[in-house]
């Protein structure tokens, strides 16, 4: 195997293993939100981590294509996933923190494109541009909410 198809899998378990991460914190924000904007936050939580949950199987298998094992525990996605965030008690801190995770994952997507073109590998690339995608809008919806 190439050094640039290894950087390219190293690239997506690291966007499996954040893309997990987020999962799991939008879910417990899901599960624990109050306030005002409760429904509204509630269900853009909910449609939130229902996409990263999808996202997950994606990228799992685009790994098992190249040839590689997915990671397939918890300890291995967390060892991937990079720092969690502390836990958030407010909406707007809730809201907060899903920006930054959303800009890190966004950043990590972008390593994933590039290396994906280096491996010339244009499935991964179009899986990691189309999730790319989906987290700036988000970033763009959660960011008009605090204005």
């Amino acid at each position: 195997m190439t050094s640039a198809a290894q950087t390219n899998i190293d690239t997506l378990k690291k966007a499996l293993g954040e893309t997990f991460r987020l999962y799991v914190q939008t879910h417990g924000y899901h599960w624990n939100v109050e306030g005002p904007n409760f429904r509204q936050l509630h269900n853009v939580f909910e449609e939130q981590y229902r996409n990263l949950w999808n996202a997950l199987d994606e990228i799992a298998e685009r790994i098992r294509i190249l040839g590689a094992h997915a990671p397939g525990s918890v300890a291995d996605l967390m060892a991937l996933a990079g720092e969690e965030a502390a836990p958030a008690q407010s909406a707007d801190d809730m809201t907060a923190k899903l920006i930054d995770a959303h800009e890190a994952l966004a950043a990590t997507l972008r390593d994933g494109i590039a290396a994906a073109g280096e491996a010339g590998d244009e499935v991964s690339a179009g899986l990691l541009t189309d999730r790319l995608e989906w987290h700036e809008k988000e970033l763009w919806m959660m960011k008009a909410c605090k204005r």
